[in-house]
């Protein structure tokens, strides 16, 4: 989702030198074969974008994995952009690295002053670990790597495998199947209480390019809205953008997972950029690529 939202973004401005793979053309975990296209395509700039991820059920279940692909992953491209002269590398983390009941917004201050949430503690400690990787680069070689936490992101290419996908294109998916086989409810998981941010992937990559082009600090920079939802909000207004007529149940045997991840931006901010895509526009034309692309992202 977030890569080909940044090539999108790239073509539409006028990039034209773009190389790009997918994860059946270059495994990144395979440390000879990202050593071997970085030596042969010798990039000048690189957006580190790629990630296993998921949301509260297969964070849990794949600890394992979380934690191993995230780490290879970005240890081996970091590794070979310095090897390989890179002038600059944007690493691209995620909210979930600020610990569990850390004060609101997160500022990026905030950065291992508590206990992570422990349902997705694996994939968090691989992100700051990413964090770390570009910091060291930078203060031992003086390499010009930083990077970007984004808040929780949505838009074309999300991921709607109700096994391993986030909150929203998981309620996309449940209210319009719900919809189309007639159901009376659709059960959603825990209390609705918790607080989300929501960032469209167009306005991410905005940001992504307006980084590279203008941003060259050590600290990294918290990228999302600075506006917030209820899970109970938005599964209401995914309803009401999918025409679903039914009810919504509640499942509180279900975890919530952190009870608010709202991201300062103010920082952000003061550089001059803002995201244009407000939550409701955002999630009606989500909605539309969803039906549009309905069979390749639920095959």
């Amino acid at each position: 989702m977030v890569g080909s939202a940044i090539v999108r973004y790239l073509n539409a401005h006028g990039y034209q030198n773009i190389v790009a793979r997918t994860s059946s053309e270059l495994d990144l975990r395979n440390q000879e074969a990202v050593a071997t296209f970085f030596a042969d395509e010798k990039p000048d700039y690189v957006f580190l974008a790629a990630a296993k991820v998921g949301g509260i059920l297969a964070n849990n279940i794949y600890r394992a994995e979380f934690l191993y692909d995230n780490l290879i992953i970005e240890a081996n491209i970091i590794h070979s952009a310095y090897q390989n002269g890179v002038k600059k590398l944007l690493f691209l983390g995620s909210s979930c690295i600020y610990p569990k009941m850390a004060p609101q917004p997160l500022k990026e201050d905030y950065l291992l002053s508590g206990f992570l949430e422990p349902t997705n503690e694996p994939y968090a400690i691989a992100k700051i670990a990413g964090i770390k990787l570009c910091e060291a680069y930078r203060s031992q070689y003086g390499a010009n790597f930083v990077s970007a936490m984004p808040t929780n992101l949505y838009g074309p290419n999300d991921n709607y495998d109700l096994q391993g996908s986030h909150v929203l294109p998981a309620l996309i998916r449940k209210f319009h199947e719900a919809k189309v086989n007639n159901q009376e409810f659709v059960e959603v998981w825990g209390t609705g209480s918790p607080f989300r941010e929501f960032m469209h992937a167009d306005d991410l990559a905005e940001a992504c390019v307006y980084l590279m082009n203008n941003y060259d600090g050590e600290q990294f920079v918290n990228v999302g809205t600075g506006d917030e939802v209820t899970i109970k909000e938005l599964a209401e207004l995914v309803k009401e953008t999918v025409g679903f007529e039914g009810e919504l149940r509640w499942n509180t045997d279900k975890p919530d997972g952190t009870p608010r991840k709202l991201m300062d931006v103010s920082r952000l901010h003061d550089m001059g950029y803002k995201h244009r895509i407000g939550l409701r526009e955002g999630l009606a034309a989500t909605y539309q690529d969803f039906l549009k692309n309905e069979e390749v992202y639920v095959s």
